[in-house]
């Protein structure tokens, strides 16, 4: 046999050796991708995961960088002008605002000077979110603390309800998020809780201005992810996310912990979602973003 054969020969096996033990990872990455988000999802993070030292402008580049598409600042605390210089010089877009004070100064509260307040930082919030282009406001609609579960629930309504015609009149959704917060869920019970009442209170609110900003983490310990997605449906605006397991009760980074990430691809294909997903975990320098951006496009199967 002429040498040449005998060497093209040996590739050729070497060759459909390496196919047939590539296979399985060829398959596993076919998979990923067939039921991915690619074009549904864009990435965006919390400002203060931006552990980047320098100004605003410097940040943003970092963000850029690492592969995020945009970013959540905190209002209404944020410098509005200087948000709209570091959007001009980046390119970056602010696509909400994270509302500063909703912990502290609460819908629930008991005191109706505080609730004055609590609509006001909301108000402020929406303005200023209008004010840089974005589009979301996020909101904790109070604590269970503050009392039975039926009077904080009319009271948070009746004053987030006051804000609904400015957030109609600037284009700015009030998106609520789904917290351990001790109010529309049992903080003592089990895995097996649905989102029966986070959609039955974004329905008595009655307004499109309104949605849930739905962490993927934060409920886990609490319901099944992919249930808790087709049960709220098109009320869902915005997607928060971060890891969790229910193994040692602790959230972690995006990918680690238990979370059925192939059941909230496939629920967020169910519901047929379009937009952004916000990362909130600790965050950290231009390595740590960047490592972020690629955690979240694995087990969103984003390419």
């Amino acid at each position: 046999m002429h040498p040449l054969s005998c060497l093209s020969r040996r590739r050729f096996l070497q060759a459909s050796a390496a196919t047939i033990a590539a296979a399985p990872l060829v398959s596993l990455a076919q998979e990923a991708e067939s039921d991915g988000l690619t074009g549904r999802i864009y990435k965006t993070l919390k400002i203060g995961m931006v552990k980047v030292p320098g100004s605003l402008i410097e940040k943003f580049q970092a963000v850029k960088e690492a592969g995020f598409a945009g970013i959540e600042m905190n209002a209404p605390s944020m410098d509005v002008e200087e948000t709209r210089r570091a959007i001009a010089e980046t390119g970056l877009p602010v696509d909400g605002t994270v509302c500063s004070t909703h912990w502290s100064v609460r819908h629930t509260d008991p005191d109706p000077a505080v609730r004055a307040q609590a609509l006001e930082n909301l108000k402020s919030a929406i303005r200023d979110t209008h004010a840089v282009g974005g589009h979301t406001a996020l909101l904790v609609v109070g604590h269970g603390k503050d009392g039975p579960e039926d009077v904080i629930w009319r009271r948070s309504i009746e004053n987030i309800a006051q804000a609904i015609p400015l957030a109609a009149e600037l284009g700015v959704v009030i998106a609520i998020e789904n917290v351990w917060n001790h109010f529309l869920y049992d903080h003592e019970g089990g895995a097996d809780q649905s989102a029966e009442k986070f959609a039955a209170f974004v329905d008595e609110l009655n307004s499109p201005w309104v949605g849930m900003q739905f962490d993927i983490g934060n409920h886990w310990k609490y319901g099944d992810v992919g249930q808790w997605i087709r049960t709220l449906g098109r009320r869902i605006v915005k997607l928060d996310i971060k890891g969790f397991s229910r193994k040692t009760g602790e959230f972690t980074a995006i990918g680690e912990g238990d979370v059925d990430w192939a059941g909230v691809r496939q629920a967020l294909r169910d519901i047929n979602y379009y937009g952004w997903c916000a990362a909130e975990v600790s965050g950290g320098g231009r390595e740590e973003l960047t490592k972020i951006a690629t955690q979240m496009n694995r087990v969103l199967g984003l390419r």
